[in-house]
C-alpha cells in the first residue's frame, strides 16, 4: 500500500516536534457566536478594528474558505466536539427550536435532536483521557443539565447553559426582557461589579483557567456569546465606532462593531497571558465563528453585512457558512500563510487529535488540517461537503448543498428547484447556472441525495393543512 508523500512529511514533523519538545501541545479554541467572514479587518471589514486577529493571522496559517458546519449554532458547536456532520447527528438547528418545528409553513420539518449524545465521544472527553485539563468558558447551547460539559468532558465549566444568547451583556446578565419574556441568565459569574461587560468577564474566566493549569496539558474552549444578539457594546467602544461612520461603509452598525473589538481585546489578552506564562510555543490556536454573520435587523438597525458574499445566518449561500478561521501553530503553520482549501468545522476535532496525539477509534466525517498547517499539501484527499437545512429562517426555506470543488449545489426542498454556481469564477452566487449545466446539476443532485441516505438525515414533510 502506498502512503500518501503529504502522510510522510506530516509523520515525520510530529516525530521531530516529540522529541524535540519536552512539552505537550495545549489548544485553545476560540468560538465567535454569528460573527460573520468579512467582520474581520483582515477579512477585509471597512469599520471593524481587529489588531489582535490581524496579528494572530500574521502569525498563523488563515483560511479564505473556511465553511461552518451548518448555518446555526447548535449544530456547528456539535460538530466541532465530535467531528461530525451536524445532519448525521441530528442535530441541525438550534436547540430551544429543535422540538416545536413551525406547522403553519408549506413543509414541516423535522423534530431533531436537542441534546448531544452522551454517547458521542467529544474532543474534550478524548484529550481528559490524555491527561488533559479540559474548561469551558462561555456559551454551550448543547443540551440540558444533563448534557452539561460536565457530562460530555470538561472539567471546568463556567457561564453555559441550555439557552443560545444572554439576556444582556452587561452585569449581572439577567433579565427577561427579551426572547418572549423568558428570564435568562448566565451561570457561575459571581461579584461582578455595575457596567461589567460580558466579553471581558469571560476572558477573566479564561485567564484564571490559564493561571491554575500548572504544568497539565490543557484544553480550553473560550466560546464568546458576542456578537450575537442583543446587540450591546461598551458604550464608550459603540460611541467611538459611531464617529468613524461615514457614507458608504459596508459596516455600519456602531454597537456590533463595539462587540467585535472587545472580542479582539479578548483574544489578544489570552494570547498575552500564553506569552506572559511561556506557554505561547506549545499552544495551538483556533480562531473561528459558529455561522455566517446575522445580515437582518435588530431594533431597527441592520447588524452587519457578509459582501461580497450572498445572505446571511441560517442560509445556505455563502454569506452563512463560510467564516473566519485562523489557526496558529508555532513551529508548524508557517507565520503569514494563506490557505484557499475549502474546510469546515468538523475538521478541528482531528487536528487537535493529531497533533496532541490522543487517541480516538470512531469513525469520523471531519479531515485532518495537518498536511495544510505543515505545509506538507495544499489540498485535502477530499472533493466534498455536504450541508443540510431543513428548516425556516429568515433568509432560507429547507434547504441543502453541496460543494464539489469550484462547484456548488443548492437545492430547495419546498419546490426541489436546484441552483448551481461556480465559485471560482462567482463567490458572490450571483449567477445561477443549473439552466445552462443542468447534466452537472442533476449529477450534484445526485451525490447531496446519496449522502443524506448514507447520514441517514432528516427531511422535512408536505404539511397536510397547506395545498
Amino acid at each position: 500500500m502506498r502512503i500518501p508523500l503529504c502522510s510522510l512529511l506530516v509523520a515525520l514533523w510530529l516525530a521531530l516536534n516529540l522529541w524535540s519538545q519536552s512539552r505537550p501541545w495545549n489548544v485553545v479554541l476560540i468560538v465567535a457566536d454569528d460573527l460573520g467572514w468579512a467582520d474581520l479587518g483582515v477579512y477585509g471589514s471597512d469599520l471593524h478594528q481587529t489588531p489582535n486577529l490581524d496579528r494572530l493571522a500574521a502569525e498563523g496559517l488563515r483560511f479564505t474558505q473556511a465553511y461552518a458546519s451548518a448555518p446555526v449554532c447548535t449544530p456547528t458547536r456539535a460538530a466541532l466536539l465530535t467531528g461530525k456532520y451536524p445532519a448525521r447527528l441530528h442535530m441541525t438547528i438550534w436547540r430551544e427550536a429543535s422540538r416545536r418545528p413551525p406547522r403553519d409553513r408549506p413543509l414541516v420539518p423535522p423534530v431533531t435532536a436537542s441534546d448531544l449524545p452522551l454517547a458521542e465521544v467529544t474532543l474534550a472527553e478524548a484529550l481528559q483521557q490524555a491527561g488533559y485539563l479540559t474548561a469551558h468558558i462561555g456559551k454551550w447551547h448543547l443540551g440540558d443539565a444533563d448534557h452539561y460539559p460536565e457530562n460530555q468532558g470538561f472539567d471546568v465549566h463556567i457561564g453555559g447553559t441550555h439557552w443560545g444568547a444572554p439576556q444582556t451583556y452587561f452585569f449581572p446578565y439577567r433579565g427577561n426582557r427579551l426572547y418572549g419574556g423568558e428570564p435568562r441568565y448566565v451561570p457561575g459569574l459571581h461579584f461582578g461589579r455595575p457596567g461589567e461587560y460580558l466579553t471581558d468577564r469571560l476572558t477573566d474566566e479564561a485567564l484564571a483557567v490559564l493561571d491554575r493549569v500548572g504544568d497539565r496539558p490543557f484544553l480550553l474552549n473560550l466560546w464568546h456569546y458576542t456578537p450575537h444578539t442583543p446587540i450591546e457594546g461598551k458604550p464608550e467602544l459603540v460611541e467611538h465606532y459611531r464617529r468613524l461612520i461615514r457614507p458608504g461603509l459596508r459596516h455600519r452598525n456602531a454597537a456590533y462593531a463595539a462587540m467585535v473589538h472587545s472580542l479582539d481585546e479578548s483574544v489578544g489578552r489570552i494570547l498575552g497571558r500564553l506569552a506572559e506564562r511561556g506557554l505561547d510555543r506549545n499552544t495551538l490556536v483556533i480562531f473561528t465563528s459558529d455561522n455566517g454573520g446575522y445580515i437582518n435587523e435588530f431594533q431597527g438597525e441592520v447588524v452587519t453585512s457578509n459582501f461580497p458574499l450572498r445572505s446571511g445566518k441560517g442560509s445556505l449561500y455563502e454569506g452563512g457558512i463560510r467564516v473566519p478561521l485562523i489557526i496558529r501553530a508555532p513551529g508548524l503553520a508557517r507565520p503569514g500563510a494563506v490557505s484557499d482549501e475549502p474546510v469546515t468545522s468538523a475538521d478541528l476535532f482531528p487536528t487537535i487529535l493529531e497533533l496532541t496525539g490522543a487517541p480516538h477509534s470512531g469513525d469520523i466525517d471531519g479531515l485532518s488540517l495537518m498536511p495544510l498547517l505543515a505545509g506538507a499539501a495544499s489540498r485535502l484527499r477530499r472533493d466534498e461537503l455536504y450541508f443540510h437545512y431543513p428548516h425556516y429562517y429568515a433568509t432560507t426555506t429547507p434547504v441543502g448543498a453541496v460543494r464539489v470543488r469550484d462547484w456548488k449545489l443548492v437545492e430547495y426542498f419546498e419546490d426541489g428547484r436546484l441552483e448551481l454556481y461556480n465559485l471560482a469564477q462567482d463567490p458572490a452566487e450571483e449567477r445561477d447556472l443549473a439552466a445552462y449545466l443542468p447534466e452537472r446539476a442533476r449529477e450534484l443532485a445526485a451525490r447531496l441525495a446519496r449522502w443524506r441516505s448514507e447520514v441517514k438525515a432528516q427531511m422535512p414533510t408536505a404539511n397536510p393543512h397547506r395545498k
